[in-house]
């Protein structure tokens, strides 16, 4: 159970709090660098958990269990710190709250339609266009993260506000397609 791709998914989950420490000082450039620095290393040991899982044959059902937990908690986390802190280089506000929204609320139906289907031992494979969704996601988090650390250039959080709105839109298409595969199993 303590195989290297599941001590990287954990490590992840421990890095959690530290991220959220880092984004809780909206005018702390230098704790948003920190942050930018942290997640960017959460997103490549959410690469490597998975892949090192594979080429050594050690894929685990605590892995499997564990990798999309890491995955929704530290986006959750990271978007709530957004929303929350007001930073006025990286934050999300406006209209732009709908697009974090939906991805919020997507992410916690499909962790429901996924625990559901689990029980009837009905597995719903990942889509390319959902592994899309989540490269946008990581992105406009980590640039938004990033326009923290650099208020002056606004392009960066441009970048952040304009691939939050794709991953959004990805977000219903791959939700939709998920609860219509799902509502096959329902009675």
């Amino acid at each position: 159970m303590l195989t290297l791709p599941n001590l990287l998914t954990l490590s992840r989950i421990l890095a959690v709090p530290l991220l959220v420490w880092l984004l809780w000082w909206p005018h702390w450039t230098a704790g948003y660098g920190m942050a930018f620095a942290l997640y960017c290393l959460m997103g490549i040991t959410d690469y490597f958990d998975g892949y090192l899982a594979r080429a050594q044959g050690t894929v685990s059902k605590l892995g499997v269990f564990l990798d999309p937990i890491a995955d929704k908690i530290m986006v959750a986390a990271v978007i709530l710190m957004l929303v929350g802190t007001r930073h006025e280089a990286a934050s999300i506000t406006g209209v732009h709250l709908i697009a974090a929204l939906i991805i919020l609320l997507r992410e916690i139906a499909v962790s429901g339609l996924r625990e559901f289907l689990a029980g009837l031992q009905v597995s719903i494979p990942v889509s390319a266009l959902a592994k899309w969704k989540t490269t946008f996601q990581l992105i406009c988090l980590g640039a938004l993260i990033l326009a923290g650390a650099m208020p002056q250039f606004p392009f960066v959080h441009m970048t952040g506000i304009f691939t939050l709105w794709a991953a959004a839109i990805l977000t219903l298409i791959t939700g939709w397609d998920y609860l219509r595969a799902g509502v096959r199993h329902m009675d």
